[in-house]
């Protein structure tokens, strides 16, 4: 299972979430935090896939290898897109991106590969 989990602020554009996956075909599922499931769903909807939306405890205290001072604030982790796509891709799961940051600044995706929740 290869897990992209998102961050983005509430005035992510859906061109925007889409071009954050860039050529990545492998893809099985998105996950995000259930604030911004309204966000992600249009295109978990487009491309066939589940989306996984994370209440916020469920991302608290996740470690990661990027920090945002932003998601530790907002999420107590340090970065939302690594965090969700690790808690969504299950136990033992592992980054194989690191989060990006979009070029307006407005969201960030991480993937993650595991075997599932």
């Amino acid at each position: 299972m290869i897990v992209a989990g998102f961050g983005c602020t509430s005035q992510a554009a859906p061109a925007t979430l889409r071009a954050m996956l860039g050529a990545a075909t492998e893809i099985t599922a998105l996950a995000c935090p259930e604030a911004r499931r309204g966000l992600v769903a249009p295109l978990a909807d487009a491309l066939g896939l589940p989306l996984i939306a994370l209440p916020r405890a469920a991302l608290a205290g996740i470690a990661t290898p990027t920090h945002s001072a932003r998601s530790m604030a907002a999420y107590g982790t340090g970065s939302v897109a690594e965090a969700c796509a690790l808690v969504a891709a299950g136990p033992g799961a592992r980054l194989i991106r690191a989060r990006v940051v979009s070029d307006d600044g407005q969201a960030t995706c991480a993937l993650a590969e595991g075997m599932g929740r």
